[in-house]
């Protein structure tokens, strides 16, 4: 099989969308990413996967701190902000929670600890220990065969 093969198997999977948030130094960096699940309750973990390429691994890697912040139907835009389909300069207003930088108003935001990390391939897994969240209602922000979608 090749590659467009496999992306477009993988695309039948619907998702949420994230947007992982890492910050060290100052220095705010953001990624859409729908590569997420929940991995334990008992320690409370969850998985993230990033490119190995990705500017966000130094990030992470030096912070050793990450928030996920699960998007609402309303927050397209940040997606693509964040998944540099918007090539315009943006500003992203975060709020601060648990010290870590959250998107505003999304469903979930998860503050987490790198608990573990492991390559796999072509990007770096990393398993996040969930200090705390926030929870809100609302309608998610899906993805599936390569576009969004919105839950009716």
């Amino acid at each position: 099989m090749d590659d467009r093969m496999f992306r477009t198997a993988m695309g039948k999977f619907a998702t949420g969308v994230t947007v992982i948030v890492s910050e060290y130094n100052d220095d705010i960096r953001g990624m859409t990413a729908n590569a997420f699940m929940s991995v334990s309750l008992d320690p409370k973990l969850i998985l993230i996967s990033v490119g190995t390429n990705a500017k966000m691994n130094e990030t992470i890697q030096n912070s050793q701190q990450f928030t996920v912040n699960i998007l609402s139907g309303s927050q397209k835009e940040l997606s693509m902000i964040f998944a540099g389909q918007i090539k315009e300069e943006r500003e992203v207003a975060f709020e601060q929670f648990e010290g870590m930088p959250v998107i505003e108003n999304s469903l979930v935001s998860l503050a987490c600890n790198v608990y573990d990390s492991h390559r796999a391939g072509d990007h770096i897994l990393y398993i996040g220990e969930v200090l705390n969240l926030n929870v809100q209602d609302g309608e998610p922000l899906a993805f599936y065969e390569g576009k969004y979608k919105q839950l009716t």
